[in-house]
């Protein structure tokens, strides 16, 4: 039986590495790929640290070589990676803690790491400490946010536990509340928000364009919040009465 989960996650772990290769320059610029922190989270969440690091670090090796990445693929992937599987598992199975972690360890740690190794090693001219963090922590906040979105509906069916059971991974349960899921909703007002000003400031946008996009987003999710909080409570009484 032990042996069958070990082989399911092998299987699942090089599926996840297969996708991670594949779906990576989608959304990527130097310093920002979002679709590796998703992976790194999912892979966290149904496998663990240690299989997550090494996930990322296979995905990195292989986009290095294959596709000429600069080492930025392992210094951005691999400390968000494993810290993802740690505050998960520390945090009992909270989702929102598995993505802190990725944001954490890639958005502040990966990304000062990054400063000596393409400055001393890959020769890159013009950087400083803190040079990659605004674009580390824009991609982790781009691919936390649809991790966060992909793993919260599957905990909230259940079948995320069943995931985690069927792999021999430790299973929690994480199911949100109308005023936790209210709160999500407006939080990812407040991502678009920031990933907003800090890719405005990458691209060198127009202000005019990123002020009313930035505070739109972040009306436009407050105000999807307050509409689901409303309409949430609104029901509950009506189905407490039947």
């Amino acid at each position: 039986m032990k042996g069958s989960k070990n082989l399911l996650k092998m299987v699942v772990l090089s599926m996840l590495i297969a996708l991670g290769v594949v779906i990576s320059p989608i959304l990527r610029v130097e310093g920002m790929c979002p679709m590796a922190h998703l992976i790194n989270i999912v892979c966290s969440v149904l496998l663990g640290p240690w299989y997550s690091l090494i996930c990322a670090t296979i995905i990195g090796i292989i986009r290095m070589a294959l596709m000429g990445i600069p080492p930025l693929a392992l210094t951005g992937a691999v400390f968000g990676a494993f810290l993802s599987g740690v505050f998960y598992r520390l945090s009992k199975g909270k989702i929102i803690c598995a993505v802190l972690g990725e944001v954490i360890g890639t958005g502040i740690i990966g990304a000062v790491v990054s400063y000596p190794v393409m400055r001393f090693i890959w020769h890159k001219e013009g950087l400083g400490w803190v040079f990659y963090i605004p674009s580390f922590i824009a991609g982790t906040l781009i691919g936390g946010s649809i991790a966060y979105f992909f793993l919260r509906k599957l905990a909230d069916n259940g079948s995320l536990a069943k995931m985690q059971e069927m792999l021999g991974s430790p299973v929690y349960s994480d199911r949100s509340s109308v005023l936790s899921t209210t709160l999500t909703i407006a939080a990812f007002g407040a991502i678009a928000f920031v990933v907003i000003e800090i890719v405005s400031g990458m691209f060198k946008l127009s202000a005019g364009f990123t002020r009313y996009t930035a505070y739109g987003s972040l009306i436009a999710f407050a105000a999807a919040a307050v509409i689901y909080f409303v309409i949430k409570k609104l029901k509950k009484p009506a189905q407490d009465s039947q």
